[in-house]
């Protein structure tokens, strides 16, 4: 198979982990005959300093005729004053908006191996295997009006969270779908005893699922729901949620794997690429970790793995994406870490030489 990537290393550690998933990514290449060619582009603060804007033209039309984006982190100290006019996170969520992508995918299945990483004990982890299905192009993220202004001698600021039928509809048919797949169970996650926004989220929730009678859905409040994946995790199956709250519980379930570097995502939409599978944009969930950017000691895992969704979901090569899955598992089995894994006593591996790893299983299994 040929496809074209486009790679957007964005920020921080953003440029180390892409440059960690790519290696992983070209290896799985030479080991099954496939011609991946990549293409670089600016996304973030990374274009904010050379061009002024956080998402350039050149990479949105580059984006749009990728089979897939595969993405590092955006943002860091340099970008964070509160009254700039551009942000890098402009440049995340215009992507998005770009590519139109409704739907982002953050499974969660810890390792065994790892379950000491995790602040939760052993046996809350015991059946673990969660993916969250996050609406990604609506919510307070995108809601108008918004701004800050100055009434009555003091500042205020407005952020607006709307949310429109088809926007909630598309994204649980393909939360249940996934269900499917799994353990037909699905978690809608939502704030309606106080939200008119999450009231329209329940009630067209609950019409959806009359589409899928062999589905299991129930409605948890999201305030539950914080409690829920750290009391009774395994008890979860497919979880469908708002932008906002998708985007906060992800990182807490994160920590059920032991790491937030440990997730990765993938980002879906309604467009295809030219195999006639979405045109995805797959990245870890962790964000630019400036304090440790340029360190080399960044976990790829959640970078690689992310590749791997690409491999399954953008080009079809279900084979390949357990390649990459099951080398980064014996990889780990075999008790190699990095450092935010490593237990005390441990000497940890860096960003290259955890990749390496699982670079040689890889190559090895395959072979």
């Amino acid at each position: 198979m040929k496809a074209h990537i486009v790679v957007l290393p964005g920020d921080g550690i953003g440029t180390e982990v892409v440059e960690a998933g790519l290696e992983v990514f070209q290896a799985v290449a030479a080991a099954f005959g496939h011609t991946f060619t990549t293409e670089e582009h600016l996304l973030g603060g990374c274009a904010i300093d050379v061009t002024g804007t956080a998402l350039p033209d050149e990479t949105r039309e580059a984006c749009l005729q990728a089979d897939a984006v595969f993405l590092g982190a955006v943002g860091g100290p340099k970008w964070d004053d509160p009254n700039a006019a551009v942000r890098p996170e402009q440049g995340l969520l215009g992507i998005r908006q770009a590519l139109e992508l409704y739907a982002n995918l953050r499974p969660a299945r810890p390792h065994p191996a790892l379950a000491s990483s995790s602040p939760l004990r052993p046996e809350r982890l015991k059946g673990v295997d969660l993916l969250v299905v996050r609406e990604l192009t609506g919510g307070i993220y995108f809601g108008e009006p918004r701004g800050r202004r100055c009434e009555n001698g003091e500042w205020l600021a407005l952020d607006t969270m709307i949310y429109k039928e088809h926007e909630i509809r598309r994204v649980t048919h393909l939360a249940f779908q996934m269900a499917r797949r799994r353990r037909s169970r699905v978690t809608s996650v939502d704030k309606a005893n106080v939200l008119e926004s999450s009231r329209l989220w329940r009630q067209t929730v609950s019409e959806v699922a009359g589409h899928y009678p062999d589905v299991t859905l129930e409605h948890v409040l999201v305030d539950a729901m914080a409690m829920y994946l750290l009391s009774r995790p395994a008890s979860f199956d497919v979880i469908v949620t708002t932008n906002l709250f998708g985007d906060i519980l992800t990182d807490e379930a994160s920590m059920l794997t032991g790491s937030l570097g440990n997730l990765p995502s993938a980002s879906l939409g309604e467009a295809r690429n030219s195999h006639g599978l979405p045109r995805g944009l797959y990245e870890p969930v962790h964000g630019s970790a400036p304090d440790i950017a340029g360190k080399g000691i960044a976990n790829p895992i959640g970078a690689i793995l992310s590749l791997a969704m690409l491999l399954r979901h953008s080009l079809g090569l279900e084979r390949e994406a357990n390649a990459v899955e099951a080398a980064v598992e014996r990889a780990l089995l075999a008790g190699h870490r990095t450092a935010d894994l490593a237990r005390n006593g441990e000497t940890p591996l860096t960003t290259a030489g955890m990749t390496e790893l699982v670079v040689e299983v890889l190559v090895a299994q395959v072979n």
